[in-house]
């Protein structure tokens, strides 16, 4: 079980490594088995198809947030540096992981499954579960005054969300965004954060 699993790992991570270089759209299944030196019946034993592949590529980036996030959540602080760092860290994943936010000109029907949108919003909520508890903490610490905690966290990571969407509205979709494109997104998030939990008090 666990040769079968690190397998299936070798093979999420060397589809995360092609994804990132060239772009989901642009990866096929036959050049992921190639780069690994694995058979194709081998490859789809393990992911029937791309949209399978995918998903396990989504669950591992997210595993990863979360563990990061987690460990942060350890460490006694104001909300407004909790709230500066979980921007950083969410900064230097989508730094890492751009190439997955790109489209190309010919949708691919393997983004669209059922199964990856439910994954997705599973995610989604975890994060906004993650979130409400940290203003819960700074609701209870008396930093932020009373509010409905759900509808803030989720308009709080939707402005943030739409910010990063407009460096990719605005990006080249086939090069990553300068140093200065990232930094101005950064330096927006921050300010945007800081306006938000000042207006909470």
């Amino acid at each position: 079980m666990l040769v079968m699993d690190k397998k299936r790992d070798a093979i999420i991570e060397g589809a995360i490594k092609r994804f990132i270089h060239y772009g989901i759209q642009k990866t096929t299944m036959n050049e992921i088995a190639e780069d690994l030196s694995v058979s194709k019946p081998s490859l789809y034993y393990y992911f029937p198809d791309k949209s399978s592949l995918i998903e396990g590529v989504i669950q591992k980036i997210f595993d990863d947030y979360f563990e990061v996030t987690e460990k942060e959540l350890l460490i006694d602080m104001s909300l407004d540096e909790r709230m500066n760092n979980l921007i950083e860290i969410r900064f230097k994943f989508f730094q890492k992981y751009y190439m997955l936010h790109l489209s190309g000109t010919s949708p691919d029907a393997s983004l669209n499954s059922d199964e990856l949108k439910a994954r997705f919003m599973d995610m989604k909520r975890k994060n906004v579960d993650v979130h409400v508890s940290i203003f819960k903490k700074a609701l209870d610490k008396g930093e932020i005054a009373e509010t409905d905690l759900a509808k803030t966290v989720e308009l709080y990571l939707e402005s943030q969300m739409g910010i990063s969407s407009l460096c990719i509205m605005h990006g080249n979709k086939e090069l990553f965004p300068s140093k200065k494109e990232m930094k101005v997104m950064l330096d927006k998030q921050l300010s945007l954060s800081k306006i938000f939990i000042k207006g909470l008090k």
